[in-house]
């Protein structure tokens, strides 16, 4: 059983909004404590699988004019960022992202992404046992070990339905703002 449930996720997705989202996550999980911080990491998990999708993968390299294997996973933790609204429109038309990306909501450099999100549970368990977030090849394992018995699934294999010369035609909204002048 869950103690930190969907909506509670999404909740304290959506306060860390209005701070540096991961540095206040990683703080607030770590107050909440060790059960917490692996319900947060399996959710975000499950979020990040449900979005490794081909088409979400075209529509990042439109906006970004390429996407590699990380940029993609950053690129998840970004969208998971936005809230779940966000979160669930962009994966039923991804081509929303024409609409609603501007620059409040990119990161410095001016991309959609968000790596240290993608940490979040990580640090605030090593925070919980350690007193800091310095990385702890012993207390990764036993993170590791305790998402496995909670079951956690990492999926990895995904198959493009896509070519790049294909994505001008798929994403024509995408395109039309981002296809010539990508972020960044």
């Amino acid at each position: 059983m869950n103690i930190l449930g969907d909506k509670e996720f999404w909740r304290l997705i959506e306060k860390s909004r209005e701070f540096d989202q991961a540095e206040w996550l990683t703080e607030e999980l770590a107050r909440k404590g060790i059960e917490e911080v692996l319900d947060f990491e399996f959710i975000f998990q499950e979020l990040m699988n449900a979005s490794y999708q081909s088409r979400l993968w075209g529509a990042a390299f439109v906006l970004m004019g390429g996407c590699s294997d990380d940029a993609f996973d950053y690129f998840r933790g970004w969208l998971i960022g936005q809230g779940e609204e966000i979160y669930n429109r962009v994966l039923r038309d991804p081509e929303f992202l024409a609409e609603y990306i501007n620059e409040d909501n990119l990161d410095e450099e001016g991309f959609p992404v968000n790596e240290e999100l993608l940490s979040v549970g990580i640090d605030a368990y090593t925070l919980l046992k350690t007193g800091d977030i310095e990385w702890d090849d012993d207390v990764h394992n036993e993170f590791l070990d305790a998402l496995e018995k909670k079951g956690i699934q990492y999926v990895t294999d995904i198959e493009f339905d896509w070519e790049e010369e294909d994505l001008e035609n798929l994403f024509p909204v995408l395109w039309e703002r981002f296809g010539e002048e990508p972020l960044g």
